[in-house]
């Protein structure tokens, strides 16, 4: 069986000549010679959570080495290194400001798993200092930064993987080139699950900064709150300043994969519902989301739905996706597995569980300097993260909602449009021309 193109590139934005700098930004450009022995030097940031699983899986591989960890946090910052010297059995700097890591010049990459709100700026600015980058999923904190992401890597011709590593599975390269060749028939509905135990976070009300802690740089683009451990260090994914939920979350696989199975890009038409029915906490993101995303041209459809507690199966997924044609349905479990079942009598059909190194495929890609190589390149960054934007939009705004996927706009609704962007607390801003 042929493996299926990762991805089908379409032309979003033109390319840009001019070029903007941020006040006091780096623009050094590091040496075009790779580290010891053509090892890509790489630098984490944000290691509390996701981060200790990029720091395993680059230090893992042969032609990567982790050469920096980057925290605002100098607790956690210090406890990671400590950790990584015994694990590794070597020194790993420590840098507090990612600004400090762009000016490396023996960095060759960067490997953001900050909290959502950093991710498009901590790339641009990254990309603007020469380094590659893989980005944790969501690529983008809403709609705009999407792209600028685009606009960036095309501007300065540099690696962009987007963290959602079920492109580099192997199974779900094979289930995506079943749904092309019509193993199913017709393809046309996608349903993205996200079943996951979410409890009570309670309210911890403000406190002063802890000691160690940089709160101005961890806070970055978002607007300056009075220091909360509802926001620090996880459960800043429910709220809206600085996360996007769960559909903003764990959803991004989903709603990517969704888009890659039915092969399209941004709807038309949205809808959305849900709310908060369980905890009286800090969550200000709907426990419970329902969205619905249609394509009418394409006669096509993605329904997406998100749950936080106690709750059925479906077809033995709580986390996956399922994709529904003429002649059949399949059923993709977690990230590298899929299952088919074809005919009214669900005649099970082709299956396979087999995973595959998204790490390896950046590195990869680092080395021959060439972007068409990645597997999720920037602009599913981009995509899947924007139709969680979609539907965010279109649960705060409570209505059926008419978007152009041309212009990326509301036509004529000034309450959604506004919704597209942020304002950003100066010094962090997304670059107006990159």
């Amino acid at each position: 069986m042929k493996k299926p193109e990762p991805f089908t590139r379409r032309k979003f934005i033109k390319n840009t000549t001019g070029a903007a700098i941020v006040l006091g930004f780096p623009t050094i450009i590091p040496s075009s010679a790779f580290g010891a022995n053509d090892k890509v030097q790489v630098a984490v940031l944000g290691v509390n959570g996701r981060g200790k699983d990029h720091i395993k899986g680059f230090q893992g591989l042969e032609n990567a080495q982790v050469a920096t960890l980057c925290d605002p946090d100098k607790n956690i910052l210090t406890t990671r290194a400590g950790e990584f010297e015994a694990t590794y059995g070597a020194k790993v700097k420590m840098e507090q400001d990612l600004r400090k890591v762009f000016n490396d010049k023996n960095i060759d990459a960067v490997s953001i798993a900050t909290p959502n709100h950093w991710h498009t700026l901590a790339a641009i600015w990254a990309m603007q200092a020469g380094k590659d980058v893989y980005v944790e999923k969501p690529g983008t904190h809403n709609l705009y930064e999407g792209k600028k992401l685009i606009e960036a890597a095309k501007k300065y011709n540099r690696v962009v993987q987007h963290g959602v590593q079920l492109r580099s599975s192997v199974a779900m390269q094979e289930a995506i080139q079943h749904l092309r060749d019509g193993l199913i028939g017709n393809v046309y509905m996608a349903r993205g699950l996200v079943f996951k135990w979410r409890p009570d976070i309670g309210d911890k009300g403000t406190e002063p900064v802890p000691a160690g802690l940089d709160y101005d740089l961890w806070t970055g683009p978002a607007e300056m709150r009075d220091f909360s451990r509802n926001y620090v260090h996880y459960n800043w994914h429910w709220s809206w300043n600085y996360g996007n939920g769960d559909v903003g979350n764990q959803g991004i696989h989903e709603t990517d994969l969704c888009m890659w199975g039915l092969d399209v890009g941004l709807p038309t038409q949205i809808a959305s519902m849900g709310g908060k029915f369980l905890w009286d906490d800090y969550k200000e993101t709907p426990e419970v989301l329902t969205s619905t995303y249609h394509y009418p041209d394409q006669k096509k459809m993605i329904q997406f739905e998100v749950r936080p507690w106690m709750t059925n199966k479906e077809d033995g997924v709580g986390i996956g996706n399922i994709f529904y044609g003429s002649e059949g349905y399949m059923v993709v479990n977690g990230y590298n597995e899929y299952q088919t079942f074809l005919g009214k009598d669900k005649t099970p059909g082709p299956t396979r569980k087999e995973g595959g190194s998204h790490y390896q495929n950046f590195v990869d890609a680092v080395l021959a300097k060439n972007p068409a190589m990645c597997n999720a390149p920037v602009e599913t960054a981009h995509l899947s993260s924007g139709l969680a934007h979609l539907g965010n939009i279109a649960y705060h705004t409570g209505r059926v909602l008419t978007f152009d996927p041309k212009t990326e706009t509301f036509p004529g609704d000034d309450e959604a449009n506004a919704m597209t962007k942020r304002e950003y607390r100066a010094p962090y801003a997304i670059p107006k021309k990159i």
